[in-house]
């Protein structure tokens, strides 16, 4: 006959060990210990022990992962060597909600302890892991940044160019009107160039509006061209800007999240020291 009971709020297993016909008593945890660490306990014990299984009352075999919390809801078979046992656990009381209290309590007590005793070490472990990761991707990105530095001062270069080339022409356009109109001809002759001039000028800021869905604002139209020039730099140069971004995103999570790491409260310093450093 194989019984179960509960002392002390764990289930106490009664079984006759086969070989030395004597009464043994396996007290288990359920909700750490598995079937199949149950069953090789009962093997432990009795070496004449050469088979031990376990099925439900339907005939279907427990599996060895299962939790012996969940085997004891329901009546089971246990069958060692050729001998089949069945069992009927008892009803577990329901724990008063006083007793429950109590119990989640001493559960949160024992949480709270635990992390007070392995933080530390999890927390040099963590910045470890950390480290080496912030190393590894500064290792990546040296030789990219080194080639974005290169085509960044090639596009900036070109932008300025442009830039003052605008001015030049400008500056030429100003002068050619001026002397047509003081020296050539009159105003009265140069007062529709001009406006056309103007008329041609407003057309042409309007279709930069419509091909680029932006106002032509000099910071934003000098962005754009330094940028152009750099894409088409760096896909001569074969630089991927898209990993380029992907490790500098690695980067700046790794750098965060060994500042928040780092942080006085996460390292539990006195309340006058994190006043001091705030």
């Amino acid at each position: 006959e194989v019984t179960v009971n509960y002392r002390h709020g764990l289930p106490v297993i009664t079984l006759t060990l086969p070989t030395r016909s004597e009464r043994c008593q396996f007290t288990v945890k359920p909700m750490m210990t598995t079937v199949g660490t149950f069953l090789q306990d009962v093997q432990r014990e009795d070496k004449g022990i050469e088979k031990a299984e376990v099925f439900a009352t339907d005939g279907s075999k427990v599996s060895d992962a299962t939790l012996m919390e969940v085997l004891l809801m329901n009546d089971f078979k246990l069958v060692i060597n050729n001998t089949e046992y069945s069992v009927s656990p008892p009803l577990k009381d329901k724990l008063s909600s006083e007793h429950a209290t109590e119990m989640e309590d001493i559960k949160s007590l024992v949480h709270r302890l635990f992390v007070a005793l392995h933080l530390e070490d999890h927390q040099i472990k963590k910045e470890r892991e950390l480290l080496q990761k912030l190393d590894h991707l500064k290792e990546e990105l040296l030789p990219l940044e080194q080639m974005k530095a290169r085509i960044t001062d090639s596009a900036n270069a070109k932008t300025s160019r442009l830039l003052w080339v605008g001015l030049a022409l400008m500056s030429t356009q100003g002068g050619a009107l001026a002397w047509l109109t003081w020296w050539v001809y009159s105003w009265d002759i140069m007062e529709p160039v001009t406006y056309f001039i103007t008329y041609g000028s407003a057309m042409a800021f309007y279709a930069y509006f419509v091909l680029t869905k932006q106002d032509y604002i000099y910071p934003d139209a000098k962005d754009r061209q330094f940028l152009h020039y750099f894409y088409r730099k760096s896909k001569t140069q074969h630089f991927n800007v898209e990993r380029y971004n992907k490790l500098k995103e690695d980067l700046a999570e790794a750098e965060e999240s060994l500042r928040r790491l780092r942080q006085p409260l996460h390292l539990r310093l006195p309340i006058q020291e994190i006043d001091d450093k705030d």
